[in-house]
């Protein structure tokens, strides 16, 4: 009776689905999977390339979403942090992972203000750079310095160090 209950947490994970992100798509539709079987987070999956996807509805099964999806195409990044920012009822309950090698195909200005504004709002937004297959980053170092510049972090992270860097995301709202 005297227990406060816990503030649900929102997660939107951005998942950059142009060509030179297929081994980071299949790491991101498996951990987003896994944070939408955790109680205590709302989970929503967003897969981009120059266009906007969300397949939170098919979080159940992971297998058959990531066999249905088709990797190619452009990057705009500024119109996925857009649809994000959209979709945020409680930006300061709300964890925006963007995964993706900042190569924006889009309008730079765009992102870099959508940025600002979710930054602005309250969110807590961390970027994880694509990874290629040997696990090595590769990523535009010009927009990530951005980023690191604006306080907010940009860098290279394995599936196995995926929890740990939630948990410290979580704990830190």
């Amino acid at each position: 009776y005297g227990r406060r209950r816990a503030t649900l947490r929102e997660v939107i994970l951005l998942v950059d689905t142009s060509g030179s992100m297929a081994t980071s798509v299949v790491y991101s539709g498996i951990a987003a999977a896994v944070l939408a079987s955790i109680p205590s987070l709302k989970t929503r999956l967003v897969m981009f390339d120059t266009a906007v996807v969300d397949l939170t509805d098919q979080l159940d099964d992971p297998v058959e979403m990531l066999f249905g999806l088709r990797l190619g195409g452009g990057t705009n990044i500024g119109r996925a942090l857009t649809y994000a920012r959209g979709a945020i009822t409680r930006p300061r309950d709300t964890i925006v992972i963007l995964i993706t090698d900042l190569f924006e195909g889009g309008n730079r200005e765009v992102m870099m203000r959508e940025v600002e504004a979710l930054r602005g709002d309250g969110v807590t937004l961390i970027t994880l750079l694509a990874l290629n297959d040997e696990g090595a980053p590769r990523f535009n170092a010009t927009i990530a310095q951005e980023l690191a510049d604006l306080g907010l972090p940009a860098f290279a992270c394995t599936p196995g160090r995926f929890a740990e860097v939630m948990a410290e995301a979580l704990n830190e709202q």
